[in-house]
């Protein structure tokens, strides 16, 4: 037997009992029943969480009133917990199916725990992104995003760019100190992809997700900023890809008739063609972060190392707020010959991609893993791509190297002509070559880059990450969750 926390107990309310329930067992001969139910998280196997119930009766009506109201009065003391939120719903992403599970599957919860909803069915690309400039934003506990990781994308960015400029802060400047934003965002998956849900709860599922919003959890989230040319791009949370699934990307953009196989028709072709791209890379280390993309420490829920980010940012802030010291810090530049380049704020995980594109990625340390694959034989990258969905080290390759950085810059030779000023550093210039095979008769010019699964044709880019500029109803991947489909079955009893 196990007792359910007060944090997992979703609501309790007065039951009325049929005549069924009142003939059983012992209960049969007792003429006035009161009875009350807890509604409680049951958690599964493989981070999956459930709503379970379980009912008490009693023949003491001021009793039975006694207990619901001091679990009413301990539930209200969880002030984490939202009232009110503004949800926007993606009725066209994915399988369409949006609009339905919100309805069917997650609007019942959040009335069950009494939250209010304003609810907004986006109609065009960018509907959620312009109402967050619009809406007071300030009267919500926090935003829910129903939809794949485009919608989740739109909203951040919605979120962010208001808080931002409220706060008077210039977005263009990318040495600009921006304002973390406080007010959460949640995740129903109902996309095509739900990288940053899985990575973020462990499990691509709406109730799940519906649940973690309803209990109130927070997970801080690092965000890179994009420019280029001191213009504001892109945020990203978490792929930022060049070469190889930029590619993939801008390809299956023009058959989204496919579906979701798109993807993989896509990268099928792309890794055929093999297509390579030669530049320059200058990054700066993230010495303050702790550990290495090489290590087996993965991100967790109450993660040390984000936790420790966490306090040095507070740090910061309390020493007349944020210094920056780039300029003081050693740039590092790379040339060469690039089959991908990947810039990941998480582990980028999949159902797929049990480990991601960067298994040690943290969640909120104020640092991306900067992945460069350089150019190899097709076989050689495809046992690098393979390694993504086992348990070896994908980094055990000589043509591989992985960098912990917190700034990153990027150019090639064709952007170089027009875009020098992006790149203070590493000005040599640098040709640009199709591919492995000098038959090809096409003249291939940059790679996109994919940017949180939204193309960005600017190949003269410049990054910086933000830690913990946002945050999530979420709480990271909890350890070790077991099978769980007999646990609790009289936890309500042991806490009552």
């Amino acid at each position: 037997n196990c007792f359910v926390p007060i944090s997992e107990i979703i609501s309790v309310e007065e039951t009325e009992l049929n005549k069924k329930q009142r003939n059983i067992g012992k209960w049969q001969k007792m003429t006035k029943l009161h009875a009350f139910t807890v509604y409680y998280v049951k958690k599964a196997r493989n981070h999956r969480w459930r709503c379970s119930d379980v009912t008490f009766w009693c023949v003491d009506e001021h009793l039975c009133n006694q207990w619901i109201q001091a679990l009413k009065e301990l539930l209200e003391l969880q002030k984490s917990r939202p009232k009110q939120l503004l949800v926007y719903i993606n009725p066209y992403g994915g399988k369409r199916q949006g609009k339905r599970i919100y309805e069917q599957k997650v609007a019942p919860l959040f009335s069950l725990a009494s939250i209010s909803t304003d609810v907004v069915i986006t109609e065009h690309a960018n509907h959620a992104k312009d109402n967050l400039f619009e809406v007071n934003i300030y009267k919500y506990d926090g935003v829910v995003c129903v939809g794949g990781d485009g919608m989740f994308s739109e909203v951040m960015h919605g979120l962010i760019g208001r808080i931002q400029k409220d706060s008077g802060i210039d977005q263009n400047n990318p040495k600009a100190s921006l304002v973390q934003c406080n007010i959460r965002i949640g995740i129903i998956p109902a996309g095509s992809t739900d990288c940053i849900c899985y990575s973020t709860v462990g499990i691509s599922d709406p109730v799940t997700s519906a649940l973690h919003i309803i209990v109130g959890d927070c997970q801080a989230l690092d965000v890179s900023s994009v420019h280029h040319n001191n213009t504001f791009l892109k945020y990203s949370v978490s792929l930022l890809g060049y070469g190889f699934y930029g590619d993939i990307l801008k390809d299956s953009e023009k058959k989204r008739w496919m579906g979701p196989m798109r993807y993989d028709y896509s990268g099928f072709k792309t890794f055929l063609s093999h297509h390579y791209y030669e530049g320059t890379i200058a990054y700066q280390p993230a010495k303050h972060a702790l550990g290495s993309p090489r290590d087996k420490d993965s991100c967790r829920s109450g993660c040390y190392i984000c936790k420790k980010s966490e306090q040095q940012l507070a740090e910061q802030h309390k020493d007349c707020g944020l210094k920056h010291e780039e300029g003081e810090e050693e740039w590092k530049v790379i040339k060469g010959k690039f089959l991908a380049i990947n810039a990941v704020n998480m582990s980028c995980a999949c159902p797929r991609s049990p480990k991601g594109l960067s298994p040690a990625a943290h969640l909120a340390d104020g640092s991306a893993d900067l992945i460069l694959v350089r150019k190899c034989s097709r076989f050689d990258f495809l046992r690098y791509l393979v390694r993504h969905t086992n348990q070896d080290d994908q980094f055990d390759f000589p043509f591989v190297d992985v960098y912990r950085v917190k700034n990153f810059q990027f150019t090639s030779k064709l952007s170089e002509d027009n875009e020098s000023n992006v790149m203070d550093i590493g000005k040599k210039r640098f040709g640009q070559f199709c591919r492995d095979h000098p038959a090809c008769c096409c003249n291939i010019v940059n790679s996109t880059w994919n940017c949180d699964g939204e193309t960005l044709d600017s190949s003269a880019i410049e990054v910086r990450v933000h830690c913990q500029l946002m945050k999530l109803f979420a709480r990271g991947i909890e350890e070790n969750c077991k099978d769980e489909a007999a646990y609790r079955q009289s936890s309500a009893e042991q806490l009552l």
